[in-house]
């Protein structure tokens, strides 16, 4: 069998989960010697950063045909067309159709049209890709929902993923059941918006509607994770979830972004400070072991250092432990690149370094809350495993690879647990 073509995946892990798609596409279509790069848009530096690794790998492999596709090829396909070591752009629908991987193989230096990127607005489908088995041997990760139907002032996420598709929970279910019966102990949701999944289906399912359908239907599914969600979005059934089923991670990573009232204004958030502050109550309330991960962007146009300190503030109040922080990074035909007000670069990274003390602080602290404690660790690798909070745990003798297994922390390093 041919060799498939080189990937390099940049940004999120759905985009991960596409590349690994997109080898079983390649592999279909016989296509070998290419490179191929699924790019991110989430800020300008991942754009830099593709175009970077672009020359790279064509300075390591100037013969080899270069296609570029992802979010930042669907955003900006002009720009990697003028790349002149680039083959081919593909848009994120296209990259997920056999038929574009088909039609290349005969033709990568020949007479089809160097740009295939089509109007991601005009999809109202998921793809129906399916990938057995990505991840690690433990843990698979499940795409469920993509693309975005909310126009964050910040964001040109939508127009590289469309607007949102769900896939149904007939489908999802059956996936899970083949992974579990391939040895998974743990799948993890993954989409651009989860919290919006259902919208487009008949009778318009929620999120928890999904995760309890799945607990019920595949009983040997040890654990089930959420990758991201809208805490504002959370329904009835979801809090139903973290509150009644214990196969379901503690463990949830918010999309909040700021901690002034102001700022999610004008941002276009659907959420305040205190509506932040109320989930994570309620949710810990209903499951005190519970943990929070949260995007915060830093230095957003008109930000003070007043409605700063608000998003420092909120890593307390909201009890974060795992943080994302994003320095604003201004993306033209976004709202807010064209606020006049744009907070000073050296300001940005700043606040975002200050942000990031205050969430390895966090971590610091909720590791040594765990010594002494007793886990149930699932295995990554044979001495390295995560608890259900997704605290890394590393061991000192090797442990079965992809099993779970029941251990007393005994000690910190690093940003790790020691069992």
């Amino acid at each position: 069998m041919a060799e498939t073509p080189h990937f390099t995946t940049l940004g999120c892990r759905l985009n991960a989960y596409e590349t690994e798609a997109m080898r079983d596409l390649t592999r279909q279509a016989g296509l070998e010697d290419a490179m191929v790069v699924n790019t991110c848009a989430v800020t300008a530096e991942a754009v830099r950063k593709a175009k970077k690794e672009i020359r790279r790998l064509h300075r390591d492999n100037p013969v080899a045909p270069l296609i570029v596709t992802g979010c930042a090829a669907q955003t900006e396909p002009e720009t990697f067309a003028a790349m002149p070591e680039v083959s081919r752009v593909i848009g994120n629908t296209e990259k997920m159709q056999p038929e574009t991987w088909a039609a290349l193989a005969p033709d990568l230096i020949g007479e089809t049209e160097k740009v295939q990127v089509n109007d991601i607005m005009s999809v109202t489908e998921t793809a129906g890709h399916l990938i057995d088995g990505f991840g690690t041997r433990s843990r698979a990760y499940v795409q469920v929902q993509n693309g975005c139907d909310h126009r964050c002032t910040f964001c040109i996420i939508p127009y590289g993923r469309g607007n949102s598709r769900s896939v149904p929970a007939g489908v999802v279910v059956e996936q899970i059941t083949r992974l579990v019966d391939k040895g998974f102990n743990e799948v993890v949701l993954t989409g651009v918006d989860l919290t919006s999944w259902g919208s487009d289906l008949p009778a318009s399912p929620r999120l928890g509607d999904l995760v309890m359908r799945i607990l019920k239907m595949v009983p040997d599914l040890p654990r089930l994770r959420i990758s991201s969600i809208d805490s504002i979005e959370a329904d009835t059934a979801l809090m139903q979830a973290i509150a009644d089923e214990p196969r379901l991670m503690p463990h949830l990573h918010l999309s909040l972004q700021h901690g002034d009232d102001l700022i999610l204004k004008r941002m276009k958030r659907r959420h305040l400070r205190d509506d932040a502050i109320a989930f994570c109550e309620e949710a810990r309330r209903l499951r005190p072991d519970m943990t929070f991960g949260a995007d915060i962007i830093a230095g957003f146009p008109t930000e003070t250092e007043a409605q700063f300190d608000n998003s420092l503030k909120l890593v307390t109040d909201c009890g974060l432990t795992w943080l994302h922080v994003f320095p604003y990074s201004k993306r033209s035909g976004t709202p807010a690149a064209r606020i006049p007000d744009q907070v000073a670069g050296p300001v940005i990274r700043d606040r975002a370094a200050r942000l990031r003390a205050a969430g390895a602080e966090r971590v610091q602290a909720h590791l040594a809350e765990q010594v002494g404690r007793t886990h149930s660790v699932l295995l990554e690798s044979a001495r390295m495993g995560r608890t259900a909070q997704f605290a890394e745990v590393a061991f000192q003798t090797d442990q079965p690879e992809g099993g779970m297994v029941t251990t007393r922390i005994t000690g910190t390093a690093g940003d790790r647990l020691v069992a």
